[in-house]
Protein backbone atom coordinates (compact mmCIF):
# COMPACT_ATOMS: atom_id res chain seq x y z
CA UNK A 1 0.00 0.00 0.00
CA UNK A 2 1.56 3.40 -0.83
CA UNK A 3 1.17 6.10 0.97
CA UNK A 4 -0.58 9.77 -0.70
CA UNK A 5 1.82 11.69 -2.81
CA UNK A 6 2.61 15.09 -1.17
CA UNK A 7 1.06 18.33 -3.03
CA UNK A 8 2.57 19.61 -6.03
CA UNK A 9 5.13 22.27 -4.78
CA UNK A 10 4.33 25.81 -6.52
CA UNK A 11 7.27 27.33 -5.64
CA UNK A 12 10.40 26.43 -7.38
CA UNK A 13 12.67 24.40 -5.24
CA UNK A 14 16.00 27.02 -5.35
CA UNK A 15 13.23 29.49 -3.90
CA UNK A 16 11.72 27.24 -1.21
CA UNK A 17 15.02 26.38 0.19
CA UNK A 18 16.06 30.41 0.82
CA UNK A 19 12.19 31.49 1.55
CA UNK A 20 13.13 31.65 5.43
CA UNK A 21 16.49 34.17 4.45
CA UNK A 22 13.75 35.94 1.98
CA UNK A 23 11.32 36.42 4.63
CA UNK A 24 14.17 38.16 6.57
CA UNK A 25 15.35 40.64 3.72
CA UNK A 26 11.31 41.66 3.48
CA UNK A 27 10.83 42.63 6.96
CA UNK A 28 14.29 44.45 6.84
CA UNK A 29 12.32 46.15 4.17
CA UNK A 30 9.01 46.91 6.61
CA UNK A 31 10.88 47.66 9.43
CA UNK A 32 12.21 50.79 7.71
CA UNK A 33 8.89 51.90 6.51
CA UNK A 34 7.27 50.93 10.08
CA UNK A 35 10.35 52.27 11.81
CA UNK A 36 10.45 55.93 10.47
CA UNK A 37 6.87 56.12 11.73
CA UNK A 38 7.68 55.02 15.62
CA UNK A 39 10.36 56.73 15.67
CA UNK A 40 9.22 60.11 14.36
CA UNK A 41 6.37 60.42 17.01
CA UNK A 42 9.09 60.19 19.33
CA UNK A 43 10.36 63.35 18.10
CA UNK A 44 7.10 65.14 17.38
CA UNK A 45 8.46 67.60 20.94
CA UNK A 46 11.71 68.17 19.81
CA UNK A 47 10.57 69.24 16.12
CA UNK A 48 8.04 70.94 17.58
CA UNK A 49 10.58 73.32 19.69
CA UNK A 50 11.85 76.54 18.23
CA UNK A 51 14.69 76.77 16.68
CA UNK A 52 17.80 75.95 17.17
CA UNK A 53 16.80 72.74 18.63
CA UNK A 54 13.75 71.93 16.46
CA UNK A 55 11.69 73.85 13.57
CA UNK A 56 8.98 75.37 15.48
CA UNK A 57 6.19 73.57 14.40
CA UNK A 58 2.59 74.04 15.48
CA UNK A 59 0.19 70.90 16.68
CA UNK A 60 -1.47 71.12 13.20
CA UNK A 61 2.23 70.90 11.04
CA UNK A 62 3.20 68.40 13.03
CA UNK A 63 -0.14 66.31 12.06
CA UNK A 64 0.61 67.28 8.23
CA UNK A 65 4.32 66.22 8.89
CA UNK A 66 2.86 62.70 9.93
CA UNK A 67 -0.11 62.47 7.17
CA UNK A 68 1.76 63.62 4.62
CA UNK A 69 3.19 60.87 3.99
CA UNK A 70 0.36 58.53 5.21
CA UNK A 71 -1.79 60.28 2.68
CA UNK A 72 0.65 59.82 -0.62
CA UNK A 73 1.52 56.04 1.15
CA UNK A 74 -2.23 55.17 1.34
CA UNK A 75 -3.60 57.10 -2.01
CA UNK A 76 -0.88 55.10 -4.00
CA UNK A 77 -0.46 51.50 -2.22
CA UNK A 78 -2.58 49.79 -4.86
CA UNK A 79 -1.77 51.78 -7.78
CA UNK A 80 1.74 50.92 -6.28
CA UNK A 81 -0.04 47.35 -5.67
CA UNK A 82 -0.67 46.69 -9.86
CA UNK A 83 2.88 48.34 -10.48
CA UNK A 84 4.52 45.39 -8.54
CA UNK A 85 2.24 42.87 -10.81
CA UNK A 86 3.05 44.17 -14.02
CA UNK A 87 6.33 45.31 -14.12
CA UNK A 88 7.85 42.77 -11.04
CA UNK A 89 7.96 43.07 -7.22
CA UNK A 90 11.64 43.21 -7.04
CA UNK A 91 12.06 45.93 -8.95
CA UNK A 92 9.26 47.88 -7.47
CA UNK A 93 10.37 47.12 -4.13
CA UNK A 94 14.13 48.26 -4.95
CA UNK A 95 12.79 51.46 -6.46
CA UNK A 96 10.71 52.13 -3.75
CA UNK A 97 13.88 51.82 -1.18
CA UNK A 98 15.90 54.11 -3.15
CA UNK A 99 13.08 56.70 -3.27
CA UNK A 100 12.47 56.30 0.63
CA UNK A 101 16.00 56.62 1.26
CA UNK A 102 16.51 59.83 -1.13
CA UNK A 103 13.54 61.42 0.90
CA UNK A 104 14.71 60.29 4.03
CA UNK A 105 17.66 62.55 3.57
CA UNK A 106 16.41 65.46 2.33
CA UNK A 107 13.49 65.23 5.28
CA UNK A 108 16.93 65.47 7.64
CA UNK A 109 18.13 68.89 6.60
CA UNK A 110 14.70 70.51 6.03
CA UNK A 111 14.72 74.18 6.70
CA UNK A 112 11.20 74.68 7.72
CA UNK A 113 8.10 72.75 8.85
CA UNK A 114 6.45 73.05 5.01
CA UNK A 115 9.74 71.49 3.74
CA UNK A 116 9.75 68.63 5.95
CA UNK A 117 5.57 67.77 4.99
CA UNK A 118 7.08 67.95 1.15
CA UNK A 119 9.94 65.48 1.99
CA UNK A 120 8.03 63.40 4.23
CA UNK A 121 5.93 62.93 1.16
CA UNK A 122 8.41 61.89 -1.25
CA UNK A 123 9.27 59.22 1.72
CA UNK A 124 5.13 58.43 1.71
CA UNK A 125 6.08 58.06 -1.81
CA UNK A 126 8.78 55.08 -1.85
CA UNK A 127 7.27 53.44 1.27
CA UNK A 128 3.96 52.92 -1.25
CA UNK A 129 6.23 50.72 -3.53
CA UNK A 130 7.69 48.89 -0.41
CA UNK A 131 4.41 47.44 1.78
CA UNK A 132 2.55 45.75 -0.36
CA UNK A 133 5.40 44.27 -2.93
CA UNK A 134 7.27 42.34 0.21
CA UNK A 135 3.70 40.92 0.99
CA UNK A 136 3.35 39.75 -2.32
CA UNK A 137 6.91 38.51 -2.59
CA UNK A 138 5.76 36.40 0.76
CA UNK A 139 3.09 34.92 -0.81
CA UNK A 140 4.93 33.56 -4.00
CA UNK A 141 7.77 31.97 -1.83
CA UNK A 142 5.56 30.36 0.68
CA UNK A 143 3.53 27.52 -0.03
CA UNK A 144 0.17 27.76 1.12
CA UNK A 145 0.15 25.72 4.41
CA UNK A 146 2.95 28.02 5.12
CA UNK A 147 1.36 31.15 4.53
CA UNK A 148 0.07 31.77 8.22
CA UNK A 149 3.23 30.89 9.85
CA UNK A 150 4.74 33.68 7.65
CA UNK A 151 2.44 36.21 7.59
CA UNK A 152 2.39 35.98 11.61
CA UNK A 153 6.15 36.62 11.34
CA UNK A 154 5.69 39.15 9.21
CA UNK A 155 2.93 41.08 11.88
CA UNK A 156 5.47 40.16 14.74
CA UNK A 157 7.82 42.33 12.60
CA UNK A 158 5.64 45.38 12.76
CA UNK A 159 5.80 44.95 16.35
CA UNK A 160 9.66 45.11 16.51
CA UNK A 161 9.79 48.16 14.39
CA UNK A 162 7.46 50.01 16.81
CA UNK A 163 9.59 48.35 19.93
CA UNK A 164 12.95 49.70 18.54
CA UNK A 165 11.50 52.76 16.74
CA UNK A 166 10.67 55.11 19.64
CA UNK A 167 13.92 53.59 21.85
CA UNK A 168 15.93 54.51 18.72
CA UNK A 169 14.81 57.69 18.28
CA UNK A 170 15.17 58.48 21.52
CA UNK A 171 18.76 58.28 21.93
CA UNK A 172 19.39 59.48 18.75
CA UNK A 173 17.63 62.68 20.04
CA UNK A 174 19.71 62.33 23.38
CA UNK A 175 23.47 62.87 21.34
CA UNK A 176 22.32 64.28 18.04
CA UNK A 177 19.96 66.83 16.08
CA UNK A 178 16.35 66.10 14.92
CA UNK A 179 17.21 65.07 11.76
CA UNK A 180 18.98 61.73 12.96
CA UNK A 181 15.31 60.36 13.13
CA UNK A 182 15.34 60.79 9.32
CA UNK A 183 19.35 59.85 8.51
CA UNK A 184 19.11 56.66 10.10
CA UNK A 185 17.05 55.18 7.11
CA UNK A 186 19.85 55.84 4.69
CA UNK A 187 22.40 52.79 5.69
CA UNK A 188 19.40 50.41 6.50
CA UNK A 189 17.75 51.39 3.05
CA UNK A 190 21.57 50.57 1.62
CA UNK A 191 21.73 46.83 3.71
CA UNK A 192 18.03 46.49 2.23
CA UNK A 193 19.07 46.86 -0.90
CA UNK A 194 21.87 44.85 -1.27
CA UNK A 195 20.17 41.97 0.21
CA UNK A 196 17.14 42.08 -2.10
CA UNK A 197 19.42 42.39 -5.36
CA UNK A 198 21.04 39.37 -3.64
CA UNK A 199 18.06 36.83 -2.40
CA UNK A 200 14.88 37.76 -3.58
CA UNK A 201 13.38 36.54 -6.96
CA UNK A 202 10.65 38.41 -9.10
CA UNK A 203 7.60 37.88 -9.70
CA UNK A 204 4.50 39.18 -11.52
CA UNK A 205 0.94 38.96 -12.25
CA UNK A 206 0.88 37.44 -15.80
CA UNK A 207 -2.81 39.37 -16.31
CA UNK A 208 -1.94 42.57 -14.28
CA UNK A 209 -4.56 45.00 -13.99
CA UNK A 210 -4.84 48.75 -15.73
CA UNK A 211 -3.81 51.75 -13.64
CA UNK A 212 -6.65 53.69 -12.83
CA UNK A 213 -5.84 57.69 -13.02
CA UNK A 214 -8.72 59.03 -11.60
CA UNK A 215 -9.28 56.75 -9.16
CA UNK A 216 -5.81 57.25 -7.35
CA UNK A 217 -6.89 61.35 -8.19
CA UNK A 218 -10.36 61.14 -6.60
CA UNK A 219 -8.98 59.20 -3.74
CA UNK A 220 -5.80 61.10 -2.64
CA UNK A 221 -7.62 64.04 -3.14
CA UNK A 222 -10.84 62.90 -0.85
CA UNK A 223 -8.19 62.17 1.65
CA UNK A 224 -6.80 65.41 2.20
CA UNK A 225 -9.55 67.08 2.18
CA UNK A 226 -11.30 65.25 4.77
CA UNK A 227 -8.00 65.45 6.58
CA UNK A 228 -7.49 69.09 6.62
CA UNK A 229 -10.83 69.86 7.59
CA UNK A 230 -10.30 67.43 10.98
CA UNK A 231 -7.29 68.89 11.34
CA UNK A 232 -7.94 72.29 10.66
CA UNK A 233 -11.37 72.38 13.07
CA UNK A 234 -9.03 71.10 16.15
CA UNK A 235 -6.19 73.81 15.13
CA UNK A 236 -9.44 75.99 15.63
CA UNK A 237 -11.00 74.75 18.44
CA UNK A 238 -14.73 74.76 16.61
CA UNK A 239 -16.12 72.51 14.06
CA UNK A 240 -18.67 74.10 13.11
CA UNK A 241 -16.57 76.94 10.97
CA UNK A 242 -17.35 76.91 7.04
CA UNK A 243 -14.02 76.23 6.22
CA UNK A 244 -14.08 73.32 8.36
CA UNK A 245 -17.21 72.41 7.22
CA UNK A 246 -16.75 72.85 3.71
CA UNK A 247 -13.17 70.90 3.89
CA UNK A 248 -15.36 67.72 5.25
CA UNK A 249 -18.13 67.80 3.37
CA UNK A 250 -15.66 67.98 -0.53
CA UNK A 251 -13.65 65.24 1.01
CA UNK A 252 -16.76 63.05 1.68
CA UNK A 253 -18.12 64.14 -1.39
CA UNK A 254 -15.29 63.62 -3.09
CA UNK A 255 -14.54 60.00 -1.99
CA UNK A 256 -18.52 59.26 -2.54
CA UNK A 257 -17.65 60.24 -6.52
CA UNK A 258 -14.55 57.84 -5.94
CA UNK A 259 -16.84 55.05 -5.01
CA UNK A 260 -19.30 55.51 -7.71
CA UNK A 261 -15.94 55.68 -10.63
CA UNK A 262 -14.91 52.38 -9.07
CA UNK A 263 -18.01 50.57 -9.43
CA UNK A 264 -18.36 51.81 -13.03
CA UNK A 265 -14.84 51.46 -14.01
CA UNK A 266 -13.88 48.02 -15.99
CA UNK A 267 -10.30 48.85 -13.99
CA UNK A 268 -10.43 50.37 -10.67
CA UNK A 269 -8.22 50.53 -7.93
CA UNK A 270 -10.40 49.03 -5.29
CA UNK A 271 -12.51 46.45 -6.81
CA UNK A 272 -16.17 46.99 -4.69
CA UNK A 273 -16.69 43.57 -5.65
CA UNK A 274 -14.48 42.63 -3.01
CA UNK A 275 -16.68 43.92 -0.31
CA UNK A 276 -19.48 41.73 -1.26
CA UNK A 277 -17.64 39.29 0.96
CA UNK A 278 -18.39 40.16 4.64
CA UNK A 279 -15.88 38.17 6.13
CA UNK A 280 -13.42 40.42 3.86
CA UNK A 281 -15.33 43.48 4.64
CA UNK A 282 -15.20 42.72 8.44
CA UNK A 283 -11.57 42.13 8.00
CA UNK A 284 -10.86 45.54 6.34
CA UNK A 285 -12.83 47.53 8.95
CA UNK A 286 -11.05 45.90 11.59
CA UNK A 287 -7.20 46.39 10.54
CA UNK A 288 -8.33 50.39 9.99
CA UNK A 289 -9.58 50.61 13.39
CA UNK A 290 -6.31 48.76 14.69
CA UNK A 291 -4.60 51.33 13.02
CA UNK A 292 -6.45 54.29 13.69
CA UNK A 293 -6.14 53.41 17.70
CA UNK A 294 -2.09 52.81 17.17
CA UNK A 295 -1.37 56.06 15.27
CA UNK A 296 -4.51 58.57 17.17
CA UNK A 297 -2.69 57.19 20.93
CA UNK A 298 0.96 57.13 20.12
CA UNK A 299 0.24 60.64 18.64
CA UNK A 300 -1.46 61.43 21.86
CA UNK A 301 0.81 59.65 24.21
CA UNK A 302 4.40 61.76 23.16
CA UNK A 303 2.80 64.73 24.01
CA UNK A 304 1.28 63.28 27.11
CA UNK A 305 5.06 61.45 28.77
CA UNK A 306 6.91 64.30 27.42
CA UNK A 307 4.85 67.76 27.84
CA UNK A 308 2.57 66.24 31.13
CA UNK A 309 4.61 64.00 32.95
CA UNK A 310 8.38 65.52 31.92
CA UNK A 311 10.05 62.29 30.46
CA UNK A 312 12.88 62.39 27.80
CA UNK A 313 12.58 61.38 24.19
CA UNK A 314 15.03 58.22 25.01
CA UNK A 315 11.93 57.64 28.45
CA UNK A 316 8.83 57.79 26.14
CA UNK A 317 10.60 55.00 23.86
CA UNK A 318 11.12 53.32 26.94
CA UNK A 319 7.66 53.82 28.36
CA UNK A 320 5.91 52.21 24.76
CA UNK A 321 8.23 48.92 25.19
CA UNK A 322 5.08 46.97 26.89
CA UNK A 323 2.81 48.32 23.16
CA UNK A 324 5.52 46.51 21.35
CA UNK A 325 6.77 43.68 23.54
CA UNK A 326 3.54 42.59 23.79
CA UNK A 327 2.38 42.84 19.68
CA UNK A 328 6.07 40.68 19.11
CA UNK A 329 4.99 38.15 21.80
CA UNK A 330 1.44 37.81 20.24
CA UNK A 331 1.53 37.94 16.90
CA UNK A 332 3.22 34.95 15.81
CA UNK A 333 1.09 32.58 18.54
CA UNK A 334 -2.28 34.49 17.46
CA UNK A 335 -2.76 31.62 15.00
CA UNK A 336 -2.96 29.21 18.18
CA UNK A 337 -5.88 30.48 19.00
CA UNK A 338 -7.84 30.76 15.56
CA UNK A 339 -6.98 27.27 15.43
CA UNK A 340 -8.90 27.17 18.67
CA UNK A 341 -11.67 29.34 18.42
CA UNK A 342 -11.66 30.63 15.03
CA UNK A 343 -10.99 34.03 13.06
CA UNK A 344 -14.19 35.74 14.34
CA UNK A 345 -14.06 35.11 18.18
CA UNK A 346 -9.98 35.92 18.08
CA UNK A 347 -11.02 38.87 16.12
CA UNK A 348 -13.58 40.31 17.89
CA UNK A 349 -11.38 39.46 21.67
CA UNK A 350 -8.55 41.88 20.24
CA UNK A 351 -11.16 44.31 19.43
CA UNK A 352 -12.83 44.57 22.78
CA UNK A 353 -9.72 44.67 24.62
CA UNK A 354 -8.32 47.55 21.96
CA UNK A 355 -11.76 49.67 22.91
CA UNK A 356 -10.98 48.97 26.31
CA UNK A 357 -7.50 50.50 26.73
CA UNK A 358 -8.53 53.61 24.36
CA UNK A 359 -11.24 54.60 26.78
CA UNK A 360 -8.81 53.78 29.78
CA UNK A 361 -6.52 56.42 27.99
CA UNK A 362 -9.38 58.65 28.51
CA UNK A 363 -8.67 58.84 32.23
CA UNK A 364 -5.20 59.58 32.75
CA UNK A 365 -3.97 62.67 34.27
CA UNK A 366 -1.02 64.42 35.57
CA UNK A 367 -1.19 61.92 38.80
CA UNK A 368 -1.71 59.22 36.98
CA UNK A 369 0.96 56.31 38.63
CA UNK A 370 2.83 55.15 35.34
CA UNK A 371 2.58 51.10 35.76
CA UNK A 372 -0.62 52.20 34.86
CA UNK A 373 0.30 53.40 31.33
CA UNK A 374 2.46 50.12 31.08
CA UNK A 375 -0.06 48.09 31.97
CA UNK A 376 -2.87 49.80 28.91
CA UNK A 377 0.09 49.93 26.74
CA UNK A 378 0.88 46.15 27.19
CA UNK A 379 -3.13 44.90 26.99
CA UNK A 380 -3.51 47.39 23.88
CA UNK A 381 -0.60 45.71 21.85
CA UNK A 382 -2.09 42.50 23.13
CA UNK A 383 -5.26 42.88 21.42
CA UNK A 384 -4.01 44.62 18.11
CA UNK A 385 -1.81 41.59 18.09
CA UNK A 386 -5.13 39.25 17.99
CA UNK A 387 -6.58 41.50 15.38
CA UNK A 388 -4.04 41.96 12.63
CA UNK A 389 -2.60 38.81 12.58
CA UNK A 390 -5.87 36.65 11.46
CA UNK A 391 -7.09 39.46 9.87
CA UNK A 392 -4.17 39.81 7.28
CA UNK A 393 -4.12 36.04 6.71
CA UNK A 394 -8.05 36.20 5.64
CA UNK A 395 -7.20 39.06 3.22
CA UNK A 396 -4.37 37.83 1.85
CA UNK A 397 -6.05 34.38 1.24
CA UNK A 398 -9.36 36.06 -0.04
CA UNK A 399 -7.93 36.53 -3.63
CA UNK A 400 -6.19 34.39 -5.65
CA UNK A 401 -2.18 33.93 -5.48
CA UNK A 402 -1.28 35.96 -8.75
CA UNK A 403 -3.64 39.21 -7.17
CA UNK A 404 -1.62 39.10 -3.90
CA UNK A 405 0.33 42.56 -4.30
CA UNK A 406 -2.99 44.01 -5.16
CA UNK A 407 -4.53 42.45 -1.97
CA UNK A 408 -1.62 43.53 0.04
CA UNK A 409 -1.96 47.01 -1.52
CA UNK A 410 -5.96 46.92 -0.23
CA UNK A 411 -4.84 45.65 3.27
CA UNK A 412 -2.61 48.37 3.78
CA UNK A 413 -3.99 50.89 2.01
CA UNK A 414 -7.02 51.01 4.91
CA UNK A 415 -4.03 50.51 7.59
CA UNK A 416 -3.05 53.96 6.24
CA UNK A 417 -6.20 55.24 6.22
CA UNK A 418 -7.02 54.65 9.72
CA UNK A 419 -3.78 55.48 10.59
CA UNK A 420 -4.25 59.03 9.19
CA UNK A 421 -7.51 59.45 10.67
CA UNK A 422 -6.47 58.43 13.91
CA UNK A 423 -3.46 61.28 13.87
CA UNK A 424 -6.08 63.38 12.34
CA UNK A 425 -9.11 63.19 15.10
CA UNK A 426 -7.39 62.56 18.14
CA UNK A 427 -4.82 64.89 17.53
CA UNK A 428 -8.05 67.55 16.72
CA UNK A 429 -9.43 66.22 20.17
CA UNK A 430 -5.94 67.08 21.73
CA UNK A 431 -6.03 70.73 20.30
CA UNK A 432 -9.31 71.60 20.89
CA UNK A 433 -9.30 70.39 24.49
CA UNK A 434 -6.26 72.21 24.75
CA UNK A 435 -7.08 75.42 23.37
CA UNK A 436 -10.38 75.48 25.69
CA UNK A 437 -7.89 74.92 28.49
CA UNK A 438 -5.90 77.65 27.75
CA UNK A 439 -8.45 80.16 26.01
CA UNK A 440 -8.52 82.93 29.20
CA UNK A 441 -4.84 83.44 29.41
CA UNK A 442 -4.77 83.81 25.54
CA UNK A 443 -6.60 87.35 25.62
CA UNK A 444 -3.48 88.60 27.57
CA UNK A 445 -1.02 88.44 24.41
CA UNK A 446 -0.50 90.39 21.22
CA UNK A 447 -3.02 89.85 18.59
CA UNK A 448 0.11 88.67 16.46
CA UNK A 449 1.23 85.26 18.64
CA UNK A 450 -2.46 84.90 20.07
CA UNK A 451 -3.90 81.84 17.51
CA UNK A 452 0.11 80.15 17.05
CA UNK A 453 0.45 80.25 20.97
CA UNK A 454 -2.86 78.28 21.74
CA UNK A 455 -2.12 75.30 19.39
CA UNK A 456 0.05 73.40 21.49
CA UNK A 457 1.78 73.38 24.78
CA UNK A 458 5.23 73.40 23.31
CA UNK A 459 4.35 77.03 21.25
CA UNK A 460 2.77 78.60 24.33
CA UNK A 461 5.67 77.88 26.59
CA UNK A 462 8.08 79.26 24.04
CA UNK A 463 5.90 82.74 23.97
CA UNK A 464 5.97 82.70 27.73
CA UNK A 465 9.90 82.42 27.85
CA UNK A 466 9.90 85.16 25.48
CA UNK A 467 7.59 87.38 27.67
CA UNK A 468 10.08 86.64 30.80
CA UNK A 469 8.23 87.42 33.86
CA UNK A 470 5.03 88.25 32.06
CA UNK A 471 4.80 85.11 30.86
CA UNK A 472 4.94 82.85 33.80
CA UNK A 473 1.02 83.11 34.57
CA UNK A 474 0.30 81.74 30.75
CA UNK A 475 3.53 79.05 31.34
CA UNK A 476 1.36 77.91 34.86
CA UNK A 477 -1.87 78.30 32.63
CA UNK A 478 -0.41 75.99 29.98
CA UNK A 479 0.70 73.08 32.28
CA UNK A 480 -2.54 73.03 34.13
CA UNK A 481 -4.85 72.48 30.52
Amino acid sequence: MTSPAAPARRVPEAVHRRRWAILGVLMLSLLIVVLDNSILNVAIKTISTPAPTGLGATQSELEWAINAYTLVFAGLLFTAGLLGDRLGRKKVLVGGLVVFGLGSALAAFSGSPAELIGFRAVMGLGAAFVMPATLAVLMNVFERDEQPKAIGIWAGGVGLAIAIGPITGGLLLDHFWWGSVFLINVPIVVLAVALMLWLVPDSRDPKPGRIDPVGVVLSVAGLVLLVYGIIKGGQLADFTDPTVLAAIGGGLAVLAAFVVVEKRSDHPSIDMAYFRNRVFSAAIVAIALVFFALMGVTFFAVFYTQSVRGYSPLETGLLMLPLAAAQMIFAPRARLLVDRFGNKATTTAGLVVLAAMLAAFATLDGDTPIWVLEVVFFLMGAGMAHVMTPVSVVIMQALPREKAGSASALSNTFRQVGGALGIAVLGSVLSTAYRNGIEDKLGLLPPGVRHAAGESIEATLAVADRLGARGEPLAAAADDA
